[in-house]
């Protein structure tokens, strides 16, 4: 009873003070993994570069800006998985670059929290859901890949953004993690990894294969 009221009066000083701002950053681990051959051209459109939501809860305006930490995480994330990656604002630059194997464009479809009030006062939970389409070097659709992050930290103080941020960046490692691991395992990466080409879909609906489906071995 007692956290609860002090989350509920830290809550209401976060109001007065105008809301919580939060930015965060990732810096991704090195991966244990061997990269494709090839450079991948990444798509990291205005859409992504200025992701933000801006939410109330409980009388406290939240304000999460996520597009300069992804642009960072998808150059950092398909460096990993290739021998060398080059981030485009759009598809028209990508596909006027020479030598790409493929292009990929990464995309947050959800972002989701709660906050330390809403979880019954210990911690704050964060959801990211992403889409990557994954395309030939001349644009044409190849295939189209979702996977959810997940990240939560325990809340230490509610007059502070850091728990948030943190459970956001924890979210992101999350995804990264899970596509460096599944990605290979998918058909399209297999003609990469063998240095062939990627052949457009024939059907649009052909393409929309969860990645979390694929066992991770």
């Amino acid at each position: 009873m007692q956290g609860r009221l002090v989350a509920v009066l830290a809550l209401g000083c976060l109001a007065a003070c105008g809301g919580t701002q939060v930015m965060p950053t990732v810096k991704l681990p090195h991966a244990l993994i061997a990269p494709l051959p090839g450079k991948i051209g990444v798509i990291v459109s205005g859409e992504m570069r200025n992701f933000s939501r801006k939410e109330s809860r409980a009388g406290v305006s939240w304000i999460i800006t996520l597009g300069p930490g992804h642009l960072q995480f998808s150059h950092d994330l398909f460096a990993a998985l290739f021998h060398d990656a080059e981030v485009f604002p759009d598809m028209a630059s990508a596909r006027s670059a020479s030598g790409l194997v493929a292009i990929i464009e990464p995309r947050i479809e959800q972002y989701s929290f709660a906050t330390a009030q809403e979880t019954g006062g210990s911690y704050f939970a964060v959801t990211i859901r992403y889409r990557f389409n994954l395309a030939t070097p001349r644009g044409e659709p190849v295939d189209s890949f979702t996977l959810t992050g997940y990240g939560n930290r325990l809340a230490g103080g509610m007059g502070s953004s850091a728990p948030l941020t943190l459970a956001t960046q924890a979210a992101m490692r999350d995804a990264a993690a899970k596509f460096m691991v599944q990605f290979p395992e998918q058909a399209s990466a297999k003609l990469l990894a063998s240095s062939q080409p990627l052949f457009a879909q024939v059907s649009s609906a052909a393409a929309r294969d969860p990645i979390e489906a694929v066992p991770i071995k």
